[in-house]
């Protein structure tokens, strides 16, 4: 007799994960020999610095990797984060209890729910965003509460909007500068606002800054630990998947408030067994490399960035030229909806985009494509795009 297996609640009540829709939808197209120029999902397609794979190559033969990691990273791994803060940003960390690692900057995200929600608790979210801000929070029983990102407001939440029983509910704050996908950029004034609505509400800022270092056109994102007050409300998330090219490695950290990063440690030194040590070993050369080996590929980002804003608003449509990130955030035309465009954009010039309303319903009238792929791709985006009927 078969087995009668019933998913958690918390499970069912999930909306389709976005970019696994979006896989279905390109394995689809692929098997009807479409040749696709995949501009969904934000993957860098430049390789890992060489010297960075050269070390884990060094290391990963040691003996002493090939066993159980401490949760909270190796102790030299934790103070190679905090040497580059303080060499990027000028915020110094204490290795031990202000920094921990993470399995990807995503493990991390969802795991601060864990830590800090109780079932009923309100979370603020930024919305349009990464969705694990707020799926993280309905596995843990919390409520989310949207904030939209509109261009009115250069995509920046209006804290001023939210009702004060709203504020005075609420637990924690979603934010994330350069933004993952309208592309805008934060500057010191928000994050002064940010801190200052935290400390009189009582609210846990958490913020996403896996894009501060793909600036375009020599422009330098902060960091919000930067800010005065910072440290006592806000925990930062950070990641070499972007910065270094290293999406599978699985490698990130966490900085900040002490109490944060011990409660995120906390969850972690009972769920995972941390990252393997020859990896740890390749992120602290990666770090203490930095933008030797980081500038080539935001050089290669801002020509890709160039070719295809250049060559969308000559197809007709509307897009800011972004400072930061890897992402152009699209203007829908009159008349279609976000996923009527992508999948126009699918079937009839084999281009993979993501729907700007699969990131939070203020995301609806956007598509965001993406940079990686090589600048002769994005020109033949751009010819393909004419032959679309809109």
């Amino acid at each position: 007799m078969a087995l009668n297996i019933k998913k958690a609640k918390r499970i069912n009540e999930l909306p389709p994960y976005l970019f696994a829709e979006i896989d279905r939808r390109k394995r689809a197209a692929l098997t009807r020999g479409v040749d696709l120029i995949d501009l969904g999902v934000g993957d860098p397609d430049i390789p890992t610095p060489s010297k960075i794979v050269e070390k884990l190559m060094e290391v990963a033969s040691k003996p002493i990797n090939h066993r159980y990691p401490n949760s909270a990273g190796l102790l030299e791994f934790r103070q190679t984060v905090a040497d580059w803060y303080q060499r990027r940003f000028g915020v110094k960390l204490d290795p031990i209890n202000e920094v921990v690692s993470l399995i990807g900057s995503k493990e991390g995200i969802a795991n601060m729910a864990v830590a800090f929600v109780d079932p009923g608790e309100l979370v603020l979210v930024a919305s349009p965003c990464y969705p694990v801000y707020h799926i993280g929070t309905l596995f843990n029983g919390g409520r989310n509460y949207f904030l939209p990102l509109k261009k009115e407001n250069h995509f920046l939440p209006d804290l001023d909007a939210i009702p004060v029983e709203v504020a005075r509910q609420a637990k924690m704050l979603w934010i994330n500068y350069p933004n993952n996908p309208t592309a805008a950029v934060a500057e010191e004034d928000f994050f002064i606002r940010v801190v200052d609505f935290a400390h009189r509400h009582n609210i846990i800022v958490c913020h996403d800054a896996a894009y501060t270092e793909m600036g375009f056109d020599g422009y330098r994102p902060m960091s919000l630990l930067q800010v005065e007050g910072a440290r006592e409300v806000g925990i930062e998330f950070h990641s070499l998947s972007k910065t270094f090219n290293m999406t599978g490695w699985r490698i990130g950290m966490a900085v900040g408030n002490k109490e944060l990063v011990s409660g995120l440690a906390q969850v972690k030194s009972n769920v995972d067994s941390g990252i393997f040590q020859a990896v740890q070993e390749a992120g602290i050369e990666a770090l203490r490399l930095g933008d030797e080996v980081v500038e080539p590929s935001r050089k290669v980002y801002q020509e890709r960035r160039d070719i295809l804003v250049s060559g969308l608003r000559a197809t007709g449509f509307e897009c800011e030229k972004p400072r930061a990130t890897f992402y152009v955030w699209v203007f829908v035309p009159k008349g279609l909806t976000s996923a009527e465009l992508t999948t126009k954009l699918l079937d009839e010039a084999g281009v993979v985009t993501t729907p700007g309303n699969g990131f939070g319903e203020a995301g609806e009238g956007y598509v965001r494509f993406t940079l990686c792929v090589d600048k002769e791709r994005l020109r033949e985006v751009t010819d393909r795009i004419r032959q679309v009927r809109l």
